[in-house]
């Protein structure tokens, strides 16, 4: 298939290069052409705008940062849809609010342009592995159509239901990863308040009841305060934000989440938005120092 791909980021560059080496035409649009470097490399073509992009895809799939980025690839000047033609489909891998999803579904609608809200779950390393997870929104004959593509992606892939139902089941995954990513901190401050060894502390509940692919991997890099890696805390910020706000607007009570919420507003106040998540850890350390 002739596919666009925009956000060559951590987990965008390499699904871009699985798309790639399985024989698909792509294409990409960067806003910094350095970072298409690598993939026009490899063999993608460079294109200058989402409207060139769209004019010579069938498919364009993104995953950027925020529900006002996709909106501006999409909708704003040059954007996908002034290249689309009728039939094309919009794929957005981003994690973005259910009611944009939903709103631009319904304007590429009224253009005979097809959209799906697929956003992934596994990281960067799920995303080089092929072992994402994919919650979809939109019309179910849509993603038969590209489930070829899904399939160069990820190993599950579930349809969630109409536009912006696969938002929901992201805020979902969201919140249960990253509350548990607040339980690991809590529990690496009590014990280490005891003076434990942290990395037997870990070791010790990896073989029980505890034990889970959040525990391995953030319990790992408070172990060895590596604050560095994975994804920025920000960006789960982001997230809560939604997730919050769909609470807020469904009369959901998540007390929970809100609690968690709380202290990713705290990290974010320390300046701790570009660090790791895992860097909750430091949110409960006393004394609190700003992060740098």
């Amino acid at each position: 298939m002739r596919v666009g791909f925009v956000g060559l980021g951590v987990m965008g560059l390499p699904m871009a290069g699985h798309l790639l080496a399985a024989g698909h035409d792509v294409a990409v649009w960067a806003r910094r052409p350095e970072s298409a470097a690598p993939i026009v490399a490899a063999g993608a073509m460079a294109c200058g705008s989402p409207a060139e992009l769209a004019a010579r895809s069938e498919v364009v799939i993104s995953i950027v940062t925020a529900s006002a980025d996709v909106e501006q690839l999409a909708f704003g000047p040059g954007g996908l849809i002034e290249g689309f033609a009728p039939g094309s489909i919009h794929v957005d891998m981003s994690t973005i609010a259910p009611g944009t999803a939903r709103r631009l579904a319904a304007r590429y609608a009224g253009r005979s342009i097809a959209w799906l809200d697929a956003p992934v779950s596994g990281g960067g390393q799920g995303a080089i592995d092929v072992t994402l997870a994919l919650m979809v929104g939109g019309r179910a004959e849509v993603l038969e159509r590209v489930r070829p593509l899904f399939a160069c992606l990820g190993k599950t892939v579930v349809h969630m239901g109409e536009a912006g139902a696969g938002q929901v089941a992201k805020a979902c995954n969201q919140m249960i990863m990253v509350s548990v990513i607040q339980a690991v901190a809590e529990a690496m401050r009590l014990a280490g308040a005891h003076g434990l060894d942290l990395a037997k502390v870990l070791e010790a509940l990896q073989g029980g009841s505890a034990a889970s692919r959040v525990l391995d991997v953030m319990g790992g890099r408070m172990v060895r305060r590596d604050f560095v890696a994975g994804i920025q805390a920000r960006l789960h910020h982001k997230d809560f934000a939604i997730l919050m706000d769909e609470a807020r607007q469904r009369g959901a009570p998540l007390p929970l989440a809100a609690q968690t919420w709380q202290q990713l507003n705290a990290l974010m106040a320390l300046g701790g938005g570009r660090l790791d998540t895992a860097s909750l850890l430091k949110v409960l350390e006393a004394p609190v120092e700003k992060m740098q």
